[in-house]
């Protein structure tokens, strides 16, 4: 060990932050995680490394005396809100609420989907009617170095599945498909606003004694 930081130009310093051997802040949380382990493993022991990762999450998600939060909350800034579990002594209710848990998950699924197909809707018509500037493959690569590439501006008519859009010239009112990679968003020009304009001289006036 001491070679190696010899080797990297590395000082080890005990007890700060970066090396915890001695603050002991280590060895009490392997004391916790080993308390929790305890109480939830089988009598062989054998079986503490499939319930390592819940017994983490119970760690993280406990109320800690000495910080006032959980340590969930210092990292998010919030809370964990976990799933409630409902406790009924009525039998038949809790067979009625197991019965229809698959028709609640297939309406959760509907919904999901409505909402997917509500969100690409709204993606799908804000590119209609904008101008874009269409890629022309004629040009390749013999115009000059700052010379644009790109003819337009044009306008979306409809956009298809897999990248198609309908676009519309302007001037000559053709209508063409092309891919939609070959667009680009057109920024109009700001328009001078006509009035009166004043003149504002930099020059330094000479003074006269």
């Amino acid at each position: 060990m001491s070679t190696l930081l010899e080797k990297y130009r590395m000082v080890h310093r005990m007890a700060i932050v970066y090396h915890p051997q001695t603050n002991r802040q280590a060895k009490v949380f392997n004391r916790e995680i080993k308390q929790i382990l305890q109480k939830v493993a089988h009598a062989n022991r054998k079986n503490w490394n499939q319930l390592l990762e819940d017994s983490l999450w119970a760690h993280r998600m406990a109320y800690q005396t000495s910080l006032g939060i959980s340590p969930y909350q210092i990292v998010f800034c919030k809370a964990c809100h976990l799933l409630v579990e409902i406790k009924h002594r009525a039998y038949w209710a809790v067979k009625r609420c197991n019965l229809v848990f698959n028709q609640a998950s297939k309406e959760r699924k509907f919904k999901l989907q409505e909402l997917e197909e509500l969100r690409l809707e709204s993606y799908e018509n804000s590119k209609i009617y904008k101008k874009n500037w269409a890629f022309n493959s004629c040009l390749k690569l013999i115009v000059g170095k700052l010379r644009s590439k790109s003819d337009g501006p044009f306008i979306i008519i409809n956009v298809f599945p897999y990248g198609a859009i309908e676009i519309r010239n302007e001037t000559t009112n053709k209508t063409f498909k092309v891919n939609g990679h070959q667009l680009k968003l057109f920024h109009e020009c700001l328009t001078m606003i006509e009035g009166d304009v004043e003149d504002l001289s930099l020059v330094k006036s000479s003074l006269s004694e």
